[in-house]
């Protein structure tokens, strides 16, 4: 990797700590390009066990032995509404003290209880926060107060979108902030090889959970309205899965409309391949607001480009590797799948940009730069102040 921050005279000592590093994949390959770099004494902490969506996972060993994992056991992993919010890591402070890092790094938000767990143990770290959460809410006591503790201590802010940076500004954040995106991994999304592709006419499919939030039922009837013959695949489940068969059979879209459970990486990989594009037609309600949309830079590794809805930061992610339609707007959606189902010269010119909008913005290489470069401005910042 190329030089991503400026050098400091011994290494920089980080300790990031993440719940969506529990396993090999995903939240932890970010930290991959980090890892062996004379001036970076990187330390990642995960949760020995966590859950998630009414699954157990328990924490993988490091598989690069240059990988300084701590696997710590949390309390209040799961506590309700409040999701994982409340949980914290009761060896922490040991391993701080041990440690000594010049920077801590949170993958959380700031209400949550380990970061203000982290805000008070931080003695002369700088500490960075990664943040999602792009919808204002007023939080009920204590965590409104948590919110404003942790925002003060904060040397710099990782926002994933300039929604999540105006949720922090709301709070109080006065300092420096950085916009990260999420990676993707490469060696499962890649445009290779020639695949099974299912249904007739245009395929376009759709990967995620199957909530009356993420516009489904204006893409079938959107499905419905288009004079071209159009596929939709429904990769995923949820609990409006029994309301969108029905609405595909009530506009007669039972033949052109295919469901099928969730899928591993590499069979969902090989999936996308199969498609034309792919669809993520979210909308804004007062609890939901698209914070990334990680499906979307998936698809386009795999040079499959998206369509998206005006939700949140679907936009700014799909860039010029797709095409966006304002949500809920069904007729207009219709008019764009015929106008590429008459073009394909625009599909494959879209294939292209989709591969390049990820080379240039979203591999674990450009992610792990951003935060190299984060760790290394805050800790200049925290010199500074001190």
């Amino acid at each position: 990797m190329s030089d991503l921050g400026n050098p400091v005279s011994s290494p920089l000592r980080v300790v990031s700590v993440a719940h969506s590093a529990v396993g090999q994949k995903g939240g932890r390959q970010r930290y991959t390009p980090l890892l062996c770099q004379s001036d970076l004494d990187l330390h990642l902490v995960a949760p020995a066990n966590w859950r998630e969506f009414g699954r157990s996972i328990s924490g993988e060993p490091a598989a690069d032995p240059a990988l300084q994992l701590h696997l710590s056991p949390i309390l209040l992993p799961s506590a309700g509404p409040l999701n994982w919010y409340l949980h914290f890591y009761p060896h922490l402070p040991r391993l701080l003290r041990k440690l000594r890092p010049h920077v801590i790094h949170l993958w959380e938000e700031p209400w949550s209880i380990v970061a203000l767990q982290a805000a008070l143990l931080k003695r002369d770290a700088a500490l960075v926060l990664e943040v999602d959460q792009n919808i204002l809410k007023t939080l009920p006591p204590p965590f409104e107060s948590i919110r404003r503790f942790v925002l003060k201590k904060c040397a710099l802010i990782l926002a994933r979108s300039p929604d999540a940076e105006a949720v922090v500004r709301a709070g109080g954040y006065e300092g420096p902030v950085t916009m990260i995106g999420y990676g993707v991994d490469q060696d499962c999304f890649r445009p290779d090889g020639v695949a099974a592709r299912q249904g007739r006419g245009l395929r376009i499919g759709y990967v995620g959970r199957l909530v009356e939030e993420k516009g489904l039922d204006d893409v079938l009837d959107a499905l419905a309205q288009a004079r071209s013959l159009v596929s939709l695949g429904l990769i995923g489940a949820g609990p409006h899965a029994g309301a969108l068969r029905a609405r595909a059979e009530r506009l007669g879209l039972s033949e052109n409309v295919y469901f099928r459970d969730w899928a591993a990486p590499q069979e969902l990989a090989e999936l996308m391949r199969g498609l034309d594009a792919l669809i993520l037609f979210t909308r804004t309600t007062p609890r939901v607001r698209e914070q990334f949309g990680r499906v979307i830079i998936e698809a386009q590794s795999c040079g499959v480009p998206v369509i998206g809805s005006s939700c949140g930061a679907i936009p700014a992610v799909v860039g010029k590797g797709g095409w966006i339609v304002a949500e809920r707007d069904s007729a207009a959606l219709a008019r764009l799948l015929d106008d590429i189902a008459a073009g394909r010269e625009d599909l494959r010119a879209k294939s292209q940009a989709a591969l390049d909008n990820v080379v240039t913005r979203f591999t674990y290489d450009e992610v792990a730069g951003t935060l190299r470069r984060a760790w290394f401005e805050a800790h200049g910042r925290a010199s500074i102040t001190a």
